[in-house]
């Protein structure tokens, strides 16, 4: 059914909202692509076929809907029950028919899915759980709240509301002014004021027009764009009509990776469905303006996330980047005046136009406007999608939102910002978040990645797993960052090997230097933030690695041997093998437990159930499995090198 005005579309819009809230029962299955690893397929079945053979149907007002992400990843596969919110965690399939007896069929509680820690106890409500309390969703109003294959359910949730304001009430200009008073600025990394650069690309020279969407997310740890490309599609969409509206572009591309097919399917989906409500296409809504979107579908490659590598992989080209001083706004896709946002920056359009600029703009900081997502990974309680208004400091993201550290252990660092972000120490674990004190603390906002480090984490090998991953993601196309970054990583591979050499630490600086001033692209002059981070803060581990041959964290394997403890001396160890947060463990001897046995992956360990186990140093690998694993701490690490000396006393 096409939709020929703004008027029409309300009716629209109040039929299917009212439909919904008449609902009695609405069960919503997350099938984002974490739960859908878990088994949440399954899941949704088995609620169809429970709710089929208790006679449990739409015309009973139970309907079970498949969702995108509900966020909480860590405690997946979720389900919640409206009304009233109620959230389960790691559910099953075998537990659906007992939920469907007490939550859909009577107003009870199946208590043992609850979410439940250490600080809040059992939380019955989704609004109640403190990863969701602590959070502001804009990007993310809607993921796991509606299904992102039904444009009509994604309408009833306010969807493409900002649309009509636009296209029915509202010159281009006004569009544009809109979002400039909402200071909104580019979610993808760069922080670009959004409004600038749709106002250059409405005045360069030119008939034609393009608008892109960077969905190109390729950061190690970041998913919350693929997420919501999958869970809220039709956000993207509205948002790129608005802005193709406000600079006067009549045809747009939203490029995605391929590794992402559900996302791929998802925005096929909505791209149709626009069309066919005529929410894309010529005439939107009776006002005269023709828009449409096309998939372009990327290959994978690092630097295609690079704003101009971007647009010449959509042209069909190899996607490398171009000088910079030739601006997208003016020359971008197919010479063309073009302007690139990424997904998140899109997906907050429709709402800023519907709801106003200056509600925008009360959020965040004076420079920072608004919130940001983050895909909260790493040693954190729990993991998943995140969005706080800018300014919330990293400890309120890592200790309130995620949960505190895994285990208790005591918070290291938080990386920010992907491969070309930094590390920030939890000396700094107050800064606020926002583009400029990120960019002052070394590191930047990224597209959104943020990974919580635990002491078991060596920032020396931190520094070169970014490092080696930028080396292969390289195009070659500048001698600076192709050749630069061989160099720094055949350093770091030394270092880490117990190779290190003296002068290695001013060695990494110059060359991080002449790779930040020569390299062509963002990616060049960026990739070395992680290792400039880490020294900064973490330079006496460079200096244990170098001069001692040491890994204070205990997990570089060339440097790293284990031992059992069988007389329950403290030993040497750097870190914490307990389960108290910031708390040394006083090891104790080996009670024979035999998990360290379990654990080893090369048989390494042996001894008698409940005598002491030891370690057999030639097939030890130095992995540290049987350290982690270990319940009493009777496991302790040191310097291989400690042990090669004392080897050799004892030769003597």
């Amino acid at each position: 059914m096409r939709i020929e005005s703004g008027g029409a579309f309300e009716a629209h819009r109040r039929r299917v909202a009212e439909a919904r809230v008449a609902r009695r029962k609405t069960v919503l299955v997350c099938c984002g692509t974490g739960c859908l690893a878990n088994g949440s397929a399954a899941v949704l079945d088995a609620f169809a076929t429970r709710l089929t053979a208790r006679g449990l149907n739409a015309e009973l007002g139970v309907f079970v809907k498949k969702t995108g992400c509900h966020g909480c990843c860590q405690r997946g596969p979720l389900v919640v029950v409206e009304p009233g919110g109620t959230l389960y965690t790691k559910v099953q399939p075998r537990d659906v028919a007992e939920i469907v007896e007490k939550s859909i069929e009577h107003d009870e509680t199946v208590t043992r899915l609850l979410y439940t820690d250490r600080k809040a106890g059992a939380c019955t409500c989704q609004g109640d759980v403190p990863f969701y309390k602590h959070q502001t969703r804009i990007a993310l109003r809607n993921i796991g709240r509606l299904d992102p294959r039904d444009i009509d359910d994604a309408i009833a949730h306010g969807a493409y509301a900002g649309l009509v304001r636009a296209v029915g009430h509202m010159t281009p200009e006004q569009v544009i002014d809109e979002v400039e008073r909402s200071g909104l600025r580019g979610r993808g990394g760069a922080g670009f004021p959004t409004a600038r650069k749709w106002r250059a690309c409405r005045t360069a020279p030119g008939d034609r027009r393009f608008v892109v969407c960077n969905g190109d997310e390729g950061d190690p740890g970041a998913f919350k764009d693929r997420s919501l490309m999958e869970g809220d599609p039709h956000a993207i969409i509205e948002g790129m009509t608005i802005g193709a509206f406000a600079v006067g572009a009549h045809e747009g591309f939203i490029y995605v990776r391929d590794e992402y097919p559900l996302a791929v399917s998802t925005l096929t989906t909505a791209i149709g469905q626009a069309r066919d409500r005529g929410l894309l296409g010529t005439n939107i809504l009776g006002s005269g303006f023709d828009f449409d979107l096309r998939l372009s579908r990327g290959g994978g490659a690092f630097v295609c996330g690079e704003s101009s590598a971007l647009m010449r992989s959509i042209e069909g080209k190899v996607g490398e980047p171009r000088a910079k001083y030739v601006h997208a706004t003016t020359r971008g896709l197919f010479d063309c005046p073009t302007v690139l946002n990424n997904v998140e920056t899109w997906s907050v359009v429709g709402q800023i136009i519907h709801r106003g600029g200056e509600w925008f703009a009360r959020l965040g900081t004076p420079l920072s406007k608004g919130t940001k997502a983050f895909s909260l990974v790493g040693k954190v309680a729990n993991t998943g999608l995140v969005e706080v208004p800018m300014g919330t400091s990293l400890r309120t993201i890592v200790e309130e939102v995620g949960g505190g550290v895994l285990d208790g252990r005591p918070l290291k660092a938080v990386q920010t910002g992907g491969p070309s972000g930094g590390c920030v120490p939890e000396s700094l674990l107050d800064l606020p978040v926002d583009y400029e004190r990120l960019t002052e603390a070394g590191s930047m906002m990224g597209s959104g990645g943020l990974i919580v480090m635990d002491d078991r984490t060596c920032m020396v090998e931190v520094a070169r797993y970014f490092l080696r991953f930028l080396t292969e993601e390289s195009c070659g196309k500048c001698t600076p960052c192709r050749e630069g970054l061989k160099q720094l990583l055949a350093i770091y591979e030394g270092i880490v090997a117990g190779r290190g050499r003296p002068g290695d630490v001013e060695r990494i600086r110059t060359l991080a230097e002449g790779i930040r001033l020569g390299s062509l692209c963002e990616l060049g002059r960026s990739a070395v933030n992680p290792l400039l981070s880490t020294l900064r803060y973490f330079g006496e581990e460079y200096r244990a690695h170098i001069e001692r041959r040491a890994c204070p964290a205990g997990t570089c394997r060339e440097l790293t041997a284990y031992e059992i403890v069988h007389d329950g001396h403290p030993g040497r160890s750097a870190g914490v093998n307990g389960k108290r947060r910031g708390a040394r463990a006083v090891q104790r001897p080996c009670n024979g437990c035999h998990v360290c046995v379990a654990a080893c992956p090369v048989g390494a360990i042996a001894g008698e159930r409940k005598r002491p186990h030891t370690i057999d140093q030639e097939r030890c690998i130095g992995c540290g499995a049987c350290y982690d694993a270990c319940r009493v701490g009777a496991i302790r690490f040191f310097p291989k090198s400690e042990r090669v000396a004392a080897d050799a006393d004892a030769a003597c």
